[in-house]
Protein backbone atom coordinates (compact mmCIF):
# COMPACT_ATOMS: atom_id res chain seq x y z
CA UNK A 1 0.00 0.00 0.00
CA UNK A 2 1.48 3.13 -1.31
CA UNK A 3 0.96 6.55 1.09
CA UNK A 4 2.17 9.59 0.21
CA UNK A 5 4.44 11.44 3.56
CA UNK A 6 5.72 14.31 3.38
CA UNK A 7 9.26 14.82 4.86
CA UNK A 8 10.81 17.71 6.48
CA UNK A 9 14.84 18.79 4.81
CA UNK A 10 16.53 22.37 5.08
CA UNK A 11 15.30 23.36 1.90
CA UNK A 12 11.37 22.71 2.85
CA UNK A 13 8.76 20.47 2.50
CA UNK A 14 8.96 17.50 -0.35
CA UNK A 15 6.38 15.05 -1.30
CA UNK A 16 7.40 11.93 -0.74
CA UNK A 17 5.87 8.48 -2.45
CA UNK A 18 6.71 5.48 0.02
CA UNK A 19 5.31 1.73 0.96
CA UNK A 20 5.08 0.80 4.38
CA UNK A 21 7.94 -1.49 6.05
CA UNK A 22 9.99 -0.73 3.19
CA UNK A 23 13.54 0.37 2.87
CA UNK A 24 13.92 1.36 -0.57
CA UNK A 25 13.97 5.54 -1.44
CA UNK A 26 11.50 7.66 -3.17
CA UNK A 27 13.60 9.68 -4.79
CA UNK A 28 14.94 8.54 -8.35
CA UNK A 29 17.89 10.38 -9.96
CA UNK A 30 18.36 9.73 -13.43
CA UNK A 31 21.91 9.19 -13.94
CA UNK A 32 22.21 8.41 -17.48
CA UNK A 33 22.90 11.83 -19.57
CA UNK A 34 21.56 10.66 -22.62
CA UNK A 35 18.08 9.58 -21.73
CA UNK A 36 16.22 11.90 -23.31
CA UNK A 37 18.06 11.42 -26.60
CA UNK A 38 17.18 7.39 -26.29
CA UNK A 39 13.54 8.87 -25.55
CA UNK A 40 14.10 11.40 -28.47
CA UNK A 41 12.42 14.17 -26.41
CA UNK A 42 15.79 16.21 -26.21
CA UNK A 43 16.49 19.10 -28.28
CA UNK A 44 19.10 19.00 -31.08
CA UNK A 45 21.09 21.87 -31.59
CA UNK A 46 20.14 23.88 -34.81
CA UNK A 47 22.54 26.51 -34.79
CA UNK A 48 21.50 29.70 -36.66
CA UNK A 49 20.15 29.84 -39.81
CA UNK A 50 23.40 31.66 -41.49
CA UNK A 51 25.43 28.46 -40.58
CA UNK A 52 26.45 25.86 -42.95
CA UNK A 53 23.41 23.10 -43.09
CA UNK A 54 24.13 19.73 -40.83
CA UNK A 55 24.20 20.73 -37.54
CA UNK A 56 21.38 19.03 -36.29
CA UNK A 57 22.23 15.86 -34.66
CA UNK A 58 22.77 14.00 -31.04
CA UNK A 59 25.12 11.53 -32.24
CA UNK A 60 27.86 11.76 -35.62
CA UNK A 61 29.83 9.93 -37.67
CA UNK A 62 33.19 10.99 -38.79
CA UNK A 63 35.37 9.48 -40.86
CA UNK A 64 38.52 10.86 -41.15
CA UNK A 65 41.19 9.06 -44.03
CA UNK A 66 44.76 10.03 -43.85
CA UNK A 67 47.97 9.07 -46.01
CA UNK A 68 48.46 6.15 -42.95
CA UNK A 69 45.17 4.94 -41.00
CA UNK A 70 41.88 5.76 -41.42
CA UNK A 71 39.86 6.71 -38.18
CA UNK A 72 36.09 6.48 -37.46
CA UNK A 73 34.13 7.79 -34.19
CA UNK A 74 31.06 9.38 -33.01
CA UNK A 75 30.83 12.87 -32.00
CA UNK A 76 28.50 14.28 -29.57
CA UNK A 77 26.98 17.48 -30.15
CA UNK A 78 27.81 18.50 -26.47
CA UNK A 79 30.72 16.40 -25.64
CA UNK A 80 33.11 15.41 -28.35
CA UNK A 81 33.97 12.13 -29.29
CA UNK A 82 33.09 9.36 -27.50
CA UNK A 83 33.51 6.08 -29.67
CA UNK A 84 36.71 6.20 -31.93
CA UNK A 85 38.12 3.17 -33.90
CA UNK A 86 41.19 3.13 -35.81
CA UNK A 87 42.90 1.08 -38.24
CA UNK A 88 46.08 1.67 -36.56
CA UNK A 89 45.07 0.20 -33.25
CA UNK A 90 47.70 -3.09 -32.77
CA UNK A 91 44.83 -5.84 -32.75
CA UNK A 92 43.22 -4.58 -35.83
CA UNK A 93 46.55 -3.10 -37.61
CA UNK A 94 48.04 -6.97 -36.74
CA UNK A 95 44.78 -8.91 -38.79
CA UNK A 96 45.55 -6.61 -41.52
CA UNK A 97 47.72 -6.65 -44.62
CA UNK A 98 47.55 -2.55 -45.42
CA UNK A 99 45.61 -0.57 -42.66
CA UNK A 100 44.65 1.96 -45.86
CA UNK A 101 43.10 -1.19 -48.28
CA UNK A 102 39.35 -2.31 -48.83
CA UNK A 103 39.98 -4.64 -46.29
CA UNK A 104 40.89 -2.28 -43.55
CA UNK A 105 37.49 -0.45 -44.29
CA UNK A 106 35.65 -3.12 -43.77
CA UNK A 107 36.76 -4.08 -40.76
CA UNK A 108 36.85 -1.04 -39.43
CA UNK A 109 33.43 -0.69 -40.40
CA UNK A 110 32.65 -4.06 -38.52
CA UNK A 111 34.71 -3.30 -35.34
CA UNK A 112 33.26 0.75 -35.41
CA UNK A 113 29.31 -0.88 -35.55
CA UNK A 114 30.38 -3.50 -32.52
CA UNK A 115 31.93 -0.91 -30.63
CA UNK A 116 28.80 1.36 -30.78
CA UNK A 117 26.40 -1.24 -29.86
CA UNK A 118 28.36 -2.16 -26.83
CA UNK A 119 27.89 1.36 -25.59
CA UNK A 120 24.05 1.71 -26.47
CA UNK A 121 24.29 3.49 -29.60
CA UNK A 122 22.18 2.49 -32.54
CA UNK A 123 21.80 5.43 -34.60
CA UNK A 124 23.53 8.31 -35.52
CA UNK A 125 23.61 11.05 -38.36
CA UNK A 126 25.83 10.39 -41.28
CA UNK A 127 26.62 12.62 -43.97
CA UNK A 128 29.35 11.37 -45.55
CA UNK A 129 29.10 11.03 -49.34
CA UNK A 130 30.30 7.54 -50.33
CA UNK A 131 31.36 6.72 -54.67
CA UNK A 132 29.46 3.70 -55.62
CA UNK A 133 31.87 0.50 -55.27
CA UNK A 134 34.62 2.88 -53.03
CA UNK A 135 35.87 1.83 -49.72
CA UNK A 136 33.64 4.49 -47.95
CA UNK A 137 30.94 2.28 -49.20
CA UNK A 138 32.42 -0.38 -48.01
CA UNK A 139 32.83 1.00 -44.67
CA UNK A 140 28.84 2.37 -44.59
CA UNK A 141 27.60 -0.82 -45.79
CA UNK A 142 29.55 -2.63 -42.83
CA UNK A 143 28.29 -0.48 -40.48
CA UNK A 144 24.57 -0.69 -41.58
CA UNK A 145 24.97 -4.75 -41.26
CA UNK A 146 26.78 -4.43 -37.94
CA UNK A 147 22.91 -3.39 -36.66
CA UNK A 148 24.16 0.45 -36.59
CA UNK A 149 21.11 2.95 -38.24
CA UNK A 150 22.63 6.37 -40.35
CA UNK A 151 20.13 8.37 -39.09
CA UNK A 152 18.79 9.43 -36.78
CA UNK A 153 14.76 9.82 -35.78
CA UNK A 154 13.16 13.07 -35.36
CA UNK A 155 12.38 14.72 -32.27
CA UNK A 156 9.03 13.63 -31.04
CA UNK A 157 6.47 16.43 -30.99
CA UNK A 158 3.73 16.35 -29.11
CA UNK A 159 0.27 16.50 -31.04
CA UNK A 160 -2.50 19.05 -30.93
CA UNK A 161 -5.78 18.48 -30.23
CA UNK A 162 -6.50 18.74 -33.83
CA UNK A 163 -4.20 16.67 -35.51
CA UNK A 164 -5.31 13.85 -37.14
CA UNK A 165 -1.94 12.06 -37.22
CA UNK A 166 -0.64 11.27 -33.61
CA UNK A 167 2.64 9.66 -33.52
CA UNK A 168 3.48 6.87 -31.56
CA UNK A 169 5.25 7.68 -28.33
CA UNK A 170 9.23 6.49 -28.23
CA UNK A 171 8.46 5.61 -24.72
CA UNK A 172 5.66 2.94 -24.64
CA UNK A 173 6.29 -0.44 -25.79
CA UNK A 174 3.88 -2.03 -27.90
CA UNK A 175 3.99 -5.66 -28.43
CA UNK A 176 2.92 -7.40 -31.62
Amino acid sequence: MYIVQIKYIDTGYIPKLVRFNSSVSGVFVNRNPRNLERLRIARKPDGYHLEKPGRKFWHKLVLTPTNRTVKAEVIHFVNGPIIEAKTSELALRNQLYSITDTCAYKNLGKVFAQRCLECGIMEMYCDIEAVKGGKVEKFLNEVEKGGIKLQEMEVYKKPEPWDRFRPEKPWEVTEE
